[in-house]
C-alpha cells in the first residue's frame, strides 16, 4: 500500500495542511511538521491584521474628538496626545519617569521573585517545608494587596520602601504557585529514570527536578510581571515625586487628560517590552521541549 504524501482539505473548510510524514527513496518515513494555514490561504498577514483593531478604535477615538462626540474636557483626541507626548520627550521627563518607574517595578520584582522561589523551593522539595510555609502563604495570598497600602506606609514611611514592598509582595505570590507546583508535577518517569542512573538527591534536584519546573517558573514569571505593573501604578500614588505615576497625579490636578493617556500608553509599552523580554527566555531556556511552540 503506497504512503499517502499529501493531505488536501477542500477550498471553503477550514484550511489545508501539509503531510505529517513523507516517502523517502529508501522506503522510509520522516516525520515533518504539520501547518495550518488559512482557508484561502492569501489574504494580509497576521501582523497586519492583528494591528487593524487597534488602528480601527484610534481612528473612532479621532473621529469623536474632531465632531464633539467626545469633548476634549472628557477625553482628550489623539493628535493632541501625540503633541503632548512629543514635549515632554523633548523636556525629558518621559524618559526620566519611565527610568525611574521602571527601576522600582524591576526592583520590586527581584525581591518578590527572590522570597517567591526560595519559599517555593523548600515547600516543594521538602515535607517540612511544605508544613511550614504552604498554609501561611494560602493564606497570605488571599489579602488584596492594596489593602496593605496603610500599613506598609506605617512600617516604612512614604519613600521608595513602600511602593517597591508592594511590588514585591504582589510578585511573591504568582511565582510561589507556580515553581511549587512546577516541582510536585514533575514526569514521575524522568525521576524514575534518574533514580536508575543513580542520581543523588542533589544531582536528581540540580538534573531533573529544576529542569522540568521551568516552564512553570516562567509562567509565573509572566504572572508576576502583569501584577507588578498593576502594583506600581497604585504605589506611584504614595506620595510619589518622580517617576509615570507622578506626571499622572500631577495631570490629574490640572484635569489634563493627554498626560494622563500618555502616561497609560506608557505603562502598557514598558509591560509590553518586558512581557517580549520573558516571552524570548521562554524561546531560548525550553527549546529543548519537544511540544514547547515558542508561542
Amino acid at each position: 500500500m503506497s504512503s499517502i504524501a499529501a493531505i488536501r482539505v477542500a477550498p471553503g473548510t477550514f484550511g489545508k495542511w501539509r503531510a505529517d510524514r513523507a516517502p523517502q527513496p529508501d522506503g522510509s518515513l520522516t516525520r515533518q511538521r504539520i501547518e495550518p494555514v488559512s482557508a484561502s490561504g492569501k489574504g494580509l498577514p497576521r501582523w497586519l491584521r492583528r494591528l487593524s483593531g487597534p488602528l480601527l478604535l484610534v481612528l473612532l477615538w479621532h473621529v469623536a474628538s474632531r465632531t464633539g462626540v467626545l469633548p476634549a474636557e472628557i477625553l482628550a483626541g489623539p493628535s493632541t496626545v501625540v503633541g503632548s507626548a512629543v514635549k515632554l520627550i523633548e523636556t525629558g521627563e518621559l524618559q526620566d519617569a519611565m527610568v525611574t518607574s521602571l527601576g522600582r517595578a524591576l526592583a520590586g520584582l527581584a525581591i518578590g521573585g527572590s522570597i517567591g522561589v526560595t519559599l517555593a523551593v523548600l515547600a516543594g522539595l521538602f515535607r517540612l517545608g511544605e508544613d511550614l510555609v504552604d498554609a501561611i502563604v494560602q493564606m497570605l495570598r488571599t489579602v488584596p494587596n492594596v489593602s496593605l497600602i496603610p500599613l506598609l506606609i506605617i512600617w516604612f514611611g512614604i519613600g521608595e520602601a513602600p511602593k517597591i514592598a508592594l511590588i514585591a509582595l504582589g510578585t511573591a505570590f504568582p511565582l510561589y504557585l507556580n515553581v511549587y507546583a512546577g516541582i510536585r508535577n514533575v514526569d514521575t518517569t524522568l525521576i524514575e529514570a534518574g533514580r536508575t542512573l543513580g542520581l543523588s538527591r542533589a544531582a536528581m534536584i540540580r538534573h531533573v527536578v529544576l529542569p522540568g519546573a521551568l516552564p512553570s517558573a516562567l509562567v509565573g514569571l509572566r504572572y508576576s510581571l502583569g501584577i507588578a505593573w498593576l502594583a506600581l501604578v497604585f504605589g506611584e500614588q504614595i506620595n510619589a515625586t518622580a517617576g509615570i505615576g507622578y506626571l499622572m497625579a500631577n495631570a490629574r490636578e490640572m484635569f489634563q487628560t493627554d498626560v494622563i493617556v500618555v502616561c497609560l500608553v506608557v505603562y502598557a509599552l514598558l509591560g509590553l517590552g518586558v512581557d517580549f523580554t520573558v516571552r524570548t527566555l521562554e524561546k531560548v531556556f525550553l527549546a529543548w521541549r519537544p511540544a514547547f511552540s515558542g508561542t
